[in-house]
């Protein structure tokens, strides 16, 4: 009996040993969530809901068609601002057309050059976090670069087009402001085709086929597959030794008995203590202690072999799904070696509850 009771005396200190130094060495947490930008469709226009061209939990594409507010009335306005253009540069004997046509070709610069703008904003800031890859960014940067060059293309043959009017014609505030009209009018029919600006699912649409759509409120959510990541919430006590760029075994409940390798991408520098904490900054979810509650601060990892351009990307993740997570901060075999076997009873523990 004595023999037994020192045995076990001696494992509890064992245990209690190797939860110190794992603790700040192989970090583990299972307060962990799969993370993606959210992004809210919303209309520029107001009318009625011709056509809906998604449904709950659709995969889409960039640019695919997510809904079509009703045209007529937004192509009878272009048609009038084409009229009164014609109108205007007839009083003052000019013509019309080729001034029409550069408007145009510049107002579709415009939109092209300011979606771009949307976007790289998003894969830059990723880039920085090392969610996406260096290819993809690269990529954004040509694609903004080809956009402001067709900006500047299409506002130098604008210059030119209302050069070859003249200069009363080019000038003249009437042609001026119907010009601006029919661009306006231009870009308000652009607006009635609601397109996803990234590649994602369609989440909880609330319209339908004859709903009206108001400008400024949305309609749908669009979960972005361009940018997920898993966000661990880690002690204050766990975080001396974690650097941007160590190694992560997770798994996700999801996927129970599954490995995952990441890398620490970001380590958030605050947190919110409560109620009346200063600005936006997050709020990592209470767990339950026996002694006060630490405080914990996000960690942002990036998932390898699941960026863009993987094959493997379409691996579901759902938004706020739960996830295990262990960092390995240093090079103890001891430690990472009972780190591995852990997170891996975790995994297959995942498959009860």
């Amino acid at each position: 009996m004595k023999k037994t009771t020192s045995i076990a005396a001696l494992l509890v200190v064992l245990l209690f040993v190797w939860y110190l130094f794992a603790d700040r060495m192989t970090p583990y947490t299972s307060n962990a969530r799969v993370k993606a930008i959210v992004i809210d469709v919303v209309p520029e226009v107001s009318g009625y809901i011709a056509a809906l061209a998604v449904s709950n939990a659709q995969l889409v594409e960039a640019g695919d068609l997510l809904a079509r507010i009703d045209q007529r009335p937004f192509i009878l306005e272009v048609e009038k601002a084409r009229a009164a253009l014609q109108s205007a540069t007839e009083d003052v004997g000019a013509s019309s057309s080729q001034v029409e046509i550069a408007r145009a070709n510049l107002t579709q610069a415009e939109i092209g050059l300011e979606n771009a703008k949307l976007q790289s904003v998003r894969i830059f800031e990723l880039e920085q976090k090392k969610v996406v890859s260096k290819a993809r960014a690269d990529e954004m940067r040509a694609e903004l670069a080809a956009a402001n060059s067709k900006v500047v293309a299409a506002q130098a043959d604008l210059e030119k087009s209302q050069q070859q009017l003249g200069g009363a014609g080019a000038d003249n505030a009437q042609i001026r402001t119907a010009v601006a009209q029919l661009g306006q009018a231009e870009l308000n029919l652009e607006w009635t085709e609601l397109r996803a600006p990234a590649r994602g699912v369609v989440v909880d649409p609330t319209i339908g086929e004859g709903t009206f759509a108001k400008a400024g409120q949305g309609l749908m959510n669009l979960i972005s597959f361009d940018e997920v990541w898993v966000e661990a919430y880690l002690t204050e006590n766990n975080l001396a030794r974690v650097a941007i760029g160590d190694p992560v075994e997770m798994t996700l409940d999801l996927y129970p008995g599954r490995i995952f390798e990441g890398a620490v991408s970001s380590i958030t520098i605050g947190a919110s203590a409560g109620p009346g904490s200063a600005g936006s900054l997050p709020t990592p979810p209470k767990e339950q202690a026996w002694m006060r509650d630490p405080q914990r601060f996000p960690v942002r990892i990036r998932m390898l072999g699941y960026e863009i351009g993987s094959e493997q990307v379409d691996i579901r993740r759902n938004l706020n799904g739960q996830a295990d997570v262990i960092v390995y901060t240093g090079d103890s075999w001891i430690l990472n070696t009972l780190g591995a076997l852990w997170i891996r009873l975790n995994a297959w523990i995942s498959y009860a509850y």
